[in-house]
Order: structure tokens, then C-alpha cells, then sequence
């Protein structure tokens, strides 16, 4: 069964019906995306990102972030773009400090500690363990500088967090600026992982802009694969010169694509501005909208929530039976951990093009699934 729906005045798009919360990269492109690809296709241009599309893109990104002489680079995916930025900060001696549930701790592998550094866990925020806060992060390196046999354990050398979090909440502008400090006080940087930096932008809850983010990491970067790109992740280095060679490196970690122009052609469109804001923020407002209406669904049936949320990751408790009726009737998304013994935590995950009538099908299926 086929149903169409309207993606933008822009586009219209067919697409199988399914009601599926998985995550936010289940979804191709942004229709605009596509087209501009497609047109693209026959031109010559000059490869490894040298093309006018990406210096545009770049151009682009640097006026959205308030920092005409920022570095911007373009990377495929989010677990590359960590791995190489935190290779490139650190020195061999030297960790990253991380929340538990950081992506970076959790789901990537190992890849940072392939690259020969550490993920040093740190107590996050008593309130959201998703969080860092800047009194954790001062205290971790005090107690490291105040130990005698510092010299034998690996030094934190940059910190880093998620915006969202692991969990879909959000760091204020005032935890930003606190934790900024701590970093610049101890003189080492602050990373900010952005793969999903488009549905905190558009979050209503959000008091952190672009330019704030930008003013308080020394480096960070927007992620495109999650929200609204085929693929690619732009990093941001709002001060030059923060990694030397960092294209070489990318090259050295298998990111620098030879058709570079993919990836600034995406950006160059993500970034466009139509009505004042870019439409990297413009797509990223129907996640939001749909994940309120989720959660909206939800607590009217009685459902718990496992964790708040402002953004596109919503977390509920629900009955295993229920978790067994929603799969049985074609509902996909995730379970977080084990089945526990009679109730347990999931993530549903809306997207840019998460249509509203595939919540309103979910609205209907868990009038069953609930009342059995």
C-alpha cells in the first residue's frame, strides 16, 4: 500500500506506508536535496571538496554561525567525524571526558579507543545522566592535577558532549556557558557532537543558538545525516588552526570523499535561507512537532514517561505486553536494553519527514494495544 504525502511545497514524495519511530536517518534526503543532486550530477568539478558548492557551503555555514573565519570541514557520518576530531584534539597521553551514556562510551564501537585514546566516564548531572555538568568536570580534573601519581594515568585532555543527549535532552545556554568556562579555565577544549544539533535547534526549549554554540565550543559540528542529508556531518572550528592538517587527517581515517562536492551541495541546500531561518532548522521543526504529538498520545494512554524530552528521542515505560502488540501490528521502534520483568523502557524517534498520519495510525493501534 502506497499513500502520498506532501514533503514541502516543494516536493511530493510516495513512500511506502509504514509506522515506523526506529531513529532519524530511516528516511533518504530532503527532497530539495535530491533535486539539487540530480541537476548536479553531469557537472565537472574539481574533487575532494575544492568546489564552488562547498566553498558555498561553507560560506553559508560560517554566516549562520556568527564566525566569518571559522574552519569548516565535511565528514560522512557521525561515529567518523567523533573518531577523527578526538584523534586530532588529543594528544597520545591524553583521554576525553565523556558522560556514561555518552554515544561516544556506548555505541561507536570502540572506535575512539581504536584510535588509541580513552573514554573517561565521568559522574554526570544527578538529574540527567544523559548530562555533564561544569562542577563534574572541574572536580575530575582537580582530583586528576592533585594526584602525585598523575603521571602514570591518562590526563583528560578535551571534553565532550551531545546536543541533544543520548537521551533528547537539552543543555541550556547557562550549563553551556559554565561548562565553557571550566574547559577554558583548564585550558583544554570543548566538543560538541551535533548529529542530531538540528532538532535541538528547533526545539521551542532551546535557548542556545548557533552563534552561542559556536562562541562557547572550540570545535563542534552539525550533523546533516540525521536531519534532512543523504549523508554528512560539517564540523566547525570556530577558531583556525585548532587541528593542523585536519584534512590530511581526515584522508588518514578513510572520510575524504574524491566526489566532495556531495557533500557541500547538501549543506549548500541545508543552509539556504528562505524565510529567515535556515532550512536545515525549517525541516527540523516537523520532528519536533510530531514528538510532541507522540507524547501527547501517550501520556492520554496512560503511559509513563522513562525520560523527558524536548526534542525528537522520546522515551516511554511501557507493559511488555503492549511492547509485544505494538511490534505485532507493524509499530518499529526501539527497545532501550533488556526486556525488564513486566515493564520496560523504548525510544520512539521522529524524523524531518515524519509524517503526521503515520502518529495518528499509532494513536489508533494503541487504542487496542492498551485497552486488551
Amino acid at each position: 500500500m502506497e499513500t502520498t504525502i506532501k514533503m514541502s511545497t516543494f516536493a511530493t514524495v510516495k513512500r511506502m506506508t509504514m509506522i515506523c519511530f526506529d531513529s532519524d536517518y530511516m528516511e533518504g534526503a530532503h527532497p530539495r536535496i535530491l533535486d539539487r543532486l540530480a541537476e548536479s550530477n553531469f557537472e565537472q568539478t574539481t574533487g575532494y571538496g575544492t568546489d564552488a558548492h562547498t566553498e558555498n557551503a561553507k560560506r553559508l555555514i560560517r554566516k549562520a554561525c556568527g564566525c566569518p573565519d571559522a574552519e569548516v570541514f565535511f565528514l560522512v557520518g557521525g561515529t567518523q567525524t567523533n573518531a577523527t576530531v578526538i584523534d586530532g584534539l588529543l594528544r597520545h597521553w591524553q583521554g576525553v571526558l565523556a558522560a556514561p551514556t555518552a554515544h561516544i562510551n556506548v555505541h561507536e564501537a570502540g572506535a575512539i579507543e581504536a584510535g588509541g585514546h580513552k573514554v573517561i566516564t565521568i559522574e554526570p548531572d544527578p538529574e540527567d545522566c544523559s548530562k555533564l555538568t561544569a562542577e563534574g568536570i572541574a572536580a575530575t580534573i582537580k582530583t586528576f592535577s592533585d594526584d602525585p601519581t598523575c603521571e602514570h594515568m591518562v590526563a583528560p585532555g578535551m571534553v565532550y558532549i551531545s546536543h541533544p543527549t543520548e537521551y533528547g535532552s537539552l543543555y541550556t545556554l547557562g550549563e553551556l556557558e559554565a561548562i565553557s568556562a571550566v574547559c577554558r579555565d583548564a585550558g583544554i577544549p570543548l566538543f560538541m557532537d551535533g548529529a542530531r544539533l538540528g532538532y535541538a535547534l528547533a526545539s521551542p526549549a532551546n535557548d542556545a543558538g548557533l552563534k552561542d554554540i559556536a562562541r562557547l565550543c572550540d570545535i563542534f559540528y552539525i550533523g546533516g545525516t540525521k536531519v534532512g542529508a543523504l549523508f554528512g556531518e560539517a564540523v566547525v572550528m570556530p577558531q583556525p588552526g585548532l587541528i593542523p592538517h585536519f584534512t590530511t587527517l581526515i584522508k588518514r581515517h578513510g572520510g575524504l570523499l574524491a566526489k566532495g562536492r556531495l557533500l557541500g551541495i547538501q549543506f549548500e541546500v541545508l543552509f539556504s535561507d528562505d524565510d529567515g531561518k535556515p532550512l536545515y532548522v525549517r525541516t527540523a521543526e516537523n520532528a519536533i512537532n510530531t514528538a510532541a504529538r507522540l507524547k501527547e498520545i501517550f501520556l492520554g494512554h496512560g503511559i509513563e514517561l522513562y525520560m523527558d524530552s524536548p526534542t525528537n528521542q522520546q522515551f516511554f515505560l511501557l507493559p511488555n505486553d503492549v511492547i509485544k502488540r505494538l511490534m505485532e501490528a507493524g509499530v518499529s521502534f526501539e527497545q532501550w536494553g533488556p526486556l525488564r520483568e513486566s515493564v520496560s523502557p523504548v525510544r520512539f524517534v521522529t524524523s524531518w519527514a515524519t509524517p503526521p498520519e503515520s502518529v495518528e495510525r499509532l494513536n489508533e493501534i494503541l487504542d487496542d494495544a492498551v485497552k486488551i
